[in-house]
């Protein structure tokens, strides 16, 4: 009898074990776009700051992440994305490519040139930041509110 007991109790303790393992794997799924999108707003925040505050510095460049282009890496690196085609060749004589990194920064194009050859147009550096603000906002609520979900799961809410 206490041979079964023992079995029984080996035998539930091995499948709560393997439950924790497999909750703890799909947590990183079940956050991880959300949590990449705020690590990439903020990233994104960081550039176009960079651009306002070299607005009036003659030669700068405006820079930018473009946002969907990074998503789509981060999560393919991630191994959750098949949206994208990596470059590969069909000769053996065709130049190597390596897949462009999406994180790289990009040049903004200006509407207007300007005498000192700087590219920032401080209207609309103002109009991208406060569109990416809005969306670093949402992308925060939505964060949260996976985060609330999951924890009203556990507390049996």
């Amino acid at each position: 009898m206490l041979a079964n007991c023992v079995l029984w109790y080996t035998h539930i303790t091995n499948i709560q074990r393997d439950a924790n393992i497999v909750m703890l794997l799909n947590l990183d799924n079940y956050l991880s776009v959300h949590s990449t999108s705020v690590n990439l707003r903020a990233q994104r925040a960081s550039v176009l700051a960079n651009n306002l505050a070299n607005s009036d510095t003659p030669n700068f460049k405006a820079r930018d992440i473009s946002f969907k282009e990074s998503l789509i890496s981060a999560t393919k690196s991630n191994g959750s994305n098949s949206l994208s085609v990596p470059i590969s060749s069909s000769h053996a004589s065709h130049l190597s490519v390596a897949n462009p990194t999406s994180n790289d920064l990009l040049y903004r194009v200006p509407t207007q040139d300007s005498l000192d050859g700087n590219t920032v147009q401080t209207d609309v550096e103002n109009s991208v930041f406060a569109e990416n603000s809005v969306r670093y906002e949402t992308s925060l609520r939505f964060l949260n509110g996976k985060i609330t979900g999951l924890l009203k799961a556990i507390k049996g809410e």
